[in-house]
């Protein structure tokens, strides 16, 4: 499929009527202040080729898709898969009542307590985990000018009582091994990043391309493990929506409650979707009508 502008374009027209549906995310203070009509979207292949259509290079706050690159960060850490799990949790992504049922270890790395732990993981590893994941994502993606916003992560820090509760919850356990303020506030950070749909979809493309980045000289994972975090994008990447969100769309993908998902077709291309009004579950409304219209117009997907 070489024709993806004639399709996106066909996609932003035929929906577009429904721009500023779903509900934003209220419940973080500076993401209740979004015009829910915002619309970008961008798509890049395997050899680079850029679609884009509407908001594409806005950049937006990338709150839990910032949790495939964390889990990136610390794939080849051997405690890894000993402090967190990696079966969907069919619960909410803030629920706190599976986490003390299993004994502090979190279903999987993306729902919130899994980026915790990972979070303490890079921590422990680095000494800093919040400046060397923005470098990160900077590298992964070619861009320089990626940034946090210190105001939305202040945001949520000033409402983020049930991931403080969390995260002692955690440490209670011993599950979390570092300070926890220091875990939270860099957690905060990370959800703060703010790219936008051309910035994600080059990020992701090493997820396209077995761990290879085109930005980076040296392989950022193995075949083995990109083939890992996909499953798990596949599995757990939407919150308690995974299943329908498979059946409709049928891409590995991780969203974010700023309202942006990103996707991808293994050796074909990343795609990255923002429309910052949100299901009941928390994914992009449209965003996800999106891509099911995507993969059923390119009659593409891992199906």
């Amino acid at each position: 499929m070489d024709d993806y502008q004639s399709i996106l374009d066909e996609i932003y027209t035929e929906l577009s009527p429904r721009f500023g549906e779903g509900h934003v995310a209220t419940y973080i203070p500076e993401l209740a202040k979004i015009e829910p009509q915002k619309f970008g979207m961008a798509v890049i292949t395997a050899d680079g080729r850029l679609f884009q259509v509407g908001r594409a290079d806005e950049p937006f706050s990338i709150q839990s898709i910032s949790k495939l690159f964390t889990l990136t960060m610390v794939m080849g850490e051997p405690a890894l898969w000993q402090r967190t799990g990696r079966e969907p949790s069919g619960n909410a992504f803030n629920s706190l009542v599976q986490l003390e049922y299993e004994n502090g270890i979190p279903r999987n790395p993306f729902i919130n307590a899994g980026a915790l732990v990972v979070t303490d993981l890079i921590l422990s590893k680095h000494g800093n985990a919040k400046e060397v994941v923005l470098n990160f994502v900077r590298r992964i993606s070619g861009q320089s000018d990626i940034s946090f916003n210190f105001t939305v992560a202040a945001s949520e820090e000033s409402v983020g009582f049930r991931n403080k509760a969390m995260a002692y919850f955690l440490k209670s356990f011993g599950n979390i091994k570092g300070d926890v303020e220091v875990v939270l506030d860099a957690y905060f950070h990370h959800c703060s990043i703010e790219m936008s749909c051309v910035q994600l979809a080059k990020a992701g493309l090493f997820l396209v391309n077995h761990g290879k980045s085109p930005y980076w000289s040296v392989p950022i994972l193995n075949a083995r493990e990109t083939k890992y975090i996909n499953s798990l994008m596949l599995t757990c990447g939407t919150y308690d929506a995974v299943g329908d969100f498979a059946y409709q769309v049928g891409l590995p993908a991780k969203s974010g409650v700023g309202g942006g998902i990103l996707a991808v077709m293994p050796d074909q291309f990343a795609v990255c979707v923002w429309s910052p009004g949100l299901n009941d579950v928390g994914n992009s409304l449209l965003g996800t009508q999106v891509l099911s219209l995507f993969t059923t117009k390119t009659g593409m997907s891992i199906f």
